[in-house]
């Protein structure tokens, strides 16, 4: 047996460990997850919204909405914001030093004034140019914020300085929320009393395609382009399956940036967000988490099956490559920045399961593949491959990358149903059958695109332009 005949061996059998490893991983999440949505819904049948609503004992909350050049939809996204059913609430605007005229339109629209408001710096950020209020009852519980530009993190933390309220949910400006999202967001927060709750999250949806009027989301529709109904499955099985998994375990490490609700307090004894990272979403998660456990003090970290956001998705490969960019680069740097729990039995669940989970089948896993795919194509060239193993291989991980989807689907449909017509069911299956082969090699590669810009030192968050999610009105006839 020659050295190269050796070698290919080797690789075959730690590809193949590392495939049966991370497929039986999916089929237990998958599984285990059921059981927790089960729960969930059977809990929620009991649960009064309406009393929740109108309720003064309800816990206070201050929404952070950071924006920078959000002009395309700041006025529809900040009505969506104030027309939510809580009573409260407050919705905090954070204008992270924009270059275009989203202050100026906020201003119009709401009849903003600069009041003299104090600002309690409980976190140190840039520079606060202004604090506006409205002069319209109506608009009252409204503040918005002009800052100098220091990016989201800090944006944030200006947001976290300023609030009044017990919580604070963070949310994209750009994003519609359901009417009743606070209720449901809220109510981990009221019904644990023996262990504290320091965060939760709930499900994110794609918003393009859908119909939206004043901010409101009026109607949903399946995306008509490709991109977006993409990542529309990518979501459904992340935070349906997955995400309520590792609710269940108590083990979650990452609360969507796009919306999440935090225990103010400890996100301040923690020193809020962090400017140093471009996922200050899971890295502020994971040091709540690591600041509980050192105190040895009871907590959980909630996650709830509820579509409660609708987003707009990156509808070209330039935009998506650069947000997956990030995300990898901030998930490396979640990870260097808390190392001290790598299999660490003093975080306990945390240390020994979550963090390494994260490493080996998160950060890793692009990697791998990455990897594999390239030696595939060195030892095709030389000669070396075993084709027929290859093909086994590759049958096996698409075969079962397309089952997954499709069981994801099939939870959606017999949980909220949100793509309620055949043809959208139809058309998610199709999705499934084409996401190995175009959508989940470029997401591979703009992973590792991440990984070479944060070798090579390259912080930029990476402009996101968007196309606007407001419905145009037609014309009267």
């Amino acid at each position: 047996m020659t050295w190269q005949s050796i070698l290919v061996d080797m690789l075959t059998y730690v590809f193949l460990a590392y495939s049966i490893v991370l497929l039986s991983l999916y089929v237990f999440i998958g599984l285990y997850s059921i059981g927790e949505i089960k729960k969930y819904l059977f809990k929620n049948s009991f649960t009064d919204y309406r009393a929740l609503a109108s309720a003064t004992q309800a816990p206070g909350i201050s929404i952070l909405a950071p924006a920078y050049n959000e002009g395309a939809n700041v006025i529809e996204n900040v009505r969506s914001l104030l027309s939510i059913h809580y009573n409260n609430l407050e919705v905090i605007i954070i204008n992270d030093g924009s270059k275009d005229d989203s202050l100026e339109k906020l201003i119009a629209a709401y009849d903003l004034y600069k009041s003299d408001f104090f600002v309690n710096e409980q976190v140190a950020t840039k520079p606060v140019r202004g604090v506006y209020k409205s002069r319209a009852r109506k608009y009252r519980k409204l503040i918005v914020v002009d800052k100098v530009n220091g990016g989201k993190a800090d944006a944030l933390n200006v947001g976290i300085n300023i609030s009044q309220k017990d919580y604070i949910v963070c949310i994209d400006v750009d994003c519609i929320l359901e009417q009743d999202a606070l209720l449901k967001l809220a109510k981990p927060f009221l019904e644990n009393t023996d262990k504290r709750v320091i965060a939760t999250g709930g499900v994110i949806r794609i918003a393009n395609g859908c119909t939206i009027e004043d901010g409101m989301l009026v109607k949903i529709n399946l995306p008509n382009s490709f991109l977006p109904r993409m990542q529309t499955l990518e979501y459904i099985r992340a935070f349906l399956l997955g995400r309520m998994a590792w609710s269940r375990l108590n083990g979650l490490l990452l609360i969507s940036g796009a919306f999440g609700a935090f225990d103010k307090e400890i996100a301040v004894k923690c020193g809020g967000y962090d400017h140093n990272t471009v996922g200050e979403d899971m890295e502020l998660v994971v040091r709540m988490r690591r600041y509980m456990e050192e105190l040895k003090q009871p907590y959980i970290v909630s996650f709830i099956p509820d579509p409660l956001c609708w987003t707009e998705a990156p509808a070209s490969f330039k935009i998506l490559g650069r947000q997956r960019n990030r995300w990898a680069r901030g998930t490396i740097e979640t990870l260097r920045m808390h190392k001290v729990m790598f299999f660490n039995p003093k975080y306990r669940l945390l240390g020994m399961l979550s963090y390494p989970y994260w490493f080996f089948f998160e950060y890793l896993a692009p990697i791998i593949e990455f990897v594999g795919m390239s030696c595939f194509i060195i030892l095709a060239l030389f000669g070396l491959t075993n084709w027929y193993f290859f093909f086994c291989l590759l049958a096996l991980v698409f075969s079962f990358g397309i089952m997954y989807s499709i069981f994801a689907i099939l939870m959606e449909v017999l949980t909220y149903n949100q793509y309620n017509r055949y043809r959208d069911i139809l058309k998610l299956i199709g999705t499934a059958l084409m996401e190995p082969f175009i959508f989940h090699p470029f997401v591979v590669w703009s992973s590792i695109k991440g990984n070479i810009d944060l070798y090579q030192k390259k912080n930029s968050w990476g402009e996101m332009t968007r196309q606007g999610l407001s419905t145009p009105k037609k014309p009267n006839s």
